[in-house]
């Protein structure tokens, strides 16, 4: 089964061989295994949908908790947004493969001498950027943090706090409700985010996904979250390996696994056994899956798949 271009395509896997999609543990998105239960926090937040969403007292909930100034943060419909408004005011960008995919889809101009776009850590390669305040392309560029709390426990790189570089976070991902879309931008200064606020469609931001910040962005337990997602994903990377797959754990809520043949077959085996894995294909990566560090409670299930993969292959 050919993967979707940016993971996430269990509901389609499903419908395709004929399967509920709660058959499936998808995980070819990244999403934070220790996730708070967002469900509950939008089932007590109904009424909210009868009234057009305001996400002032939302910026300023999120803004206070990361620690920036309110009128430099800018809610979006997911990160994806983000990037694309971003892309909107600084068309040109030089971009480093592999990376993701979305930065290339909106700019214009892709220029060695553009400032930079980059996600930290890396997708795919889940490594943590070094940064150096005093480098001017730290300054210029665009920071995509989606997935920078759970790798270290802190909303923001220290580093990029007095830049003019632009950052990029993904509450989606964090919270794991890819159906919400929920992420924010970063501006480097409030007039750059008075720009970006006036290219972003009204009322972007549903009144559900501003209840769940004002609920959730508080109460965020970074630290925590960062912690158990590293011993998960060690203790998962190890179990993988043991049954005889190439494993590279990375500083990210994932771990890169090595098909004995392609990624594309590993990925269409692993289905059968109920598991949809991220084909790295797209990121010039042709033997290599993406897996989501999974739910605790998900490890053997997955464990299975992956265990019936090896038996099939063993000379």
């Amino acid at each position: 089964m050919p993967s979707g271009p940016h993971g996430g395509d269990a509901g389609a896997v499903a419908a395709a061989i004929g399967i509920e999609r709660s058959q499936l543990i998808d995980l070819s998105m990244s999403m934070n295994p220790m996730a708070p239960d967002v469900a509950a926090v939008v089932a007590a937040n109904l009424d909210r949908l009868v009234d057009y969403p305001d996400s002032a007292r939302a910026e300023a909930c999120l803004a206070g908790t990361i620690g920036v100034d309110r009128n430099r943060l800018v809610l979006t419909n997911g990160g994806a947004e983000a990037i694309s408004l971003i892309a909107q005011l600084m068309p040109a960008g030089r971009v480093v493969e592999p990376e993701f995919s979305l930065y290339r889809r909106h700019l214009t101009d892709i220029d060695d001498g553009a400032p930079r776009w980059r996600s930290n850590p890396s997708n795919p390669l889940g490594r943590l950027a070094e940064i150096d305040a005093n480098d001017p392309e730290t300054h210029r560029g665009v920071w995509d943090e989606a997935f920078f709390p759970l790798a270290t426990g802190a909303w923001s790189h220290p580093a990029l706090a007095d830049t003019a570089a632009w950052r990029v976070g993904s509450l989606t991902k964090l919270w794991a409700c890819p159906g919400l879309r929920i992420g924010y931008a970063i501006a480097p200064d409030v007039e750059a985010a008075h720009r970006l606020r006036t290219l972003q469609p009204r009322w972007a931001v549903g009144g559900l996904s501003l209840a769940v910040v004002e609920h959730l962005a508080p109460n965020c337990d970074l630290a925590g979250w960062s912690s158990g997602t590293r011993s998960v994903r060690t203790e998962f990377a190890r179990l993988i390996e043991r049954l005889g797959f190439v494993v590279a754990e990375t500083d990210a809520n994932w771990i890169l696994v090595t098909a004995t043949n392609s990624a594309a077959e590993l990925r269409s085996q692993l289905i059968m056994g109920g598991v949809v894995v991220r084909d790295c294909s797209s990121f010039g990566m042709g033997s290599v899956v993406r897996v989501a560090v999974p739910r605790v409670e998900e490890i053997d299930r997955v464990a299975a798949a992956f265990a019936r993969v090896a038996q099939t292959v063993e000379p």
